[in-house]
């Protein structure tokens, strides 16, 4: 499925997921993480489903499951006293209640991330800051790719030793463990091959150097622009308000929010609307795109 808002520029992309990754760190209100944490699920899932399928069963969710319950374990705070432990401390219902909180917080941002690294690829990351930090670009680049071909090269390792009959599923724990160290070893061998081949590479192309130009595909057009403005409007918009303490919110020692008023009120549809926006692009395009079908 075609994400529309992928072939945005680069720095409306980044504009956005600054303003999410930054917004759902901040806020601790419930509603907030509501907001994130569906929204990051519901984009994360349009883009590449079983992916993020994968990503919520395997990690998030017992992560997410630790946090919940490590943080009534360690934490005593709270006057709301539910039982006591074991160990004489009290259980509070503001110390549950916290946990699931910081589990949404880290799921929204752990989702962000996954689709941060989607839609923002490590060409639009160096065409954004190639000139201004080259050298950490090129590296931030480097580590944001690392990771899945990485995974893809184990894959093609693992099967090729298990054609030769190395396969670290059978045989003894030895056998095993021999078969996973050669494994280990032509990994590492690859990878350190490839960090040398990438820097000879660009070292070769002058990148870095100044006065150096840098062929872009990208341009910014009426469309960039009329996208950066909603961004930045509505980033505005809800970075004031919540300074102005309406999205303010307590956990500890008793749960407190802000008092709920009109223009309280309004920055939640429009913290949706910037959380949802990549979706209601690409819903736009879907829409246009079917009303072209069936014109033909």
């Amino acid at each position: 499925m075609k994400d529309s808002f992928s072939g945005y520029h680069p720095l409306v992309n980044f504009v956005f997921f600054a303003e999410v990754l930054l917004f759902s760190m901040w806020f601790l209100h419930p509603a907030c993480l509501a907001i994130s944490a569906v929204s990051a699920l519901a984009y994360g899932l349009y883009l590449q489903p079983r992916e993020t399928g994968r990503l919520c069963l395997r990690f998030l969710l017992p992560v997410m499951l630790v946090t919940a319950l490590v943080n009534p374990a360690f934490s005593h705070e709270g006057v709301t006293i539910l039982t006591y432990l074991p160990s004489g401390n009290p259980l509070t219902l503001e110390s549950i209640l916290y946990g699931l909180a910081a589990a949404g917080l880290l799921a929204a941002v752990m989702l962000w991330f996954s689709c941060f690294n989607r839609v923002v690829t490590s060409d639009k990351f160096v065409y954004l800051f190639g000139r201004i930090i080259p050298s950490l670009s090129l590296v931030l680049s480097m580590a944001l790719r690392f990771v899945p071909r990485f995974r893809a090269q184990l894959r093609v390792v693992t099967d090729a030793q298990r054609v030769l009959g190395r396969d670290i599923s059978r045989g003894k724990l030895t056998r095993r463990l021999r078969c996973a160290g050669t494994i280990l070893s032509v990994m590492v061998t690859w990878a350190l091959e490839n960090g040398i081949d990438t820097a000879d590479s660009m070292k070769s192309r002058g990148y870095g150097l100044p006065g150096r130009t840098a062929f872009s595909i990208y341009r910014f057009d009426r469309r960039d622009r009329l996208a950066l403005c909603w961004f930045l409007s509505l980033g505005t918009l809800i970075a004031v308000g919540a300074a102005a303490g309406g999205f303010a919110w307590r956990w500890y020692p008793s749960i407190k929010g802000a008092p709920l008023s009109v223009p309280a009120l309004g920055l939640f549809p429009a913290y949706a609307a910037l959380c949802l926006s990549p979706l209601m692009l690409d819903r736009k395009e879907d829409r246009k795109w079917t009303a072209i079908r069936w014109k033909m």
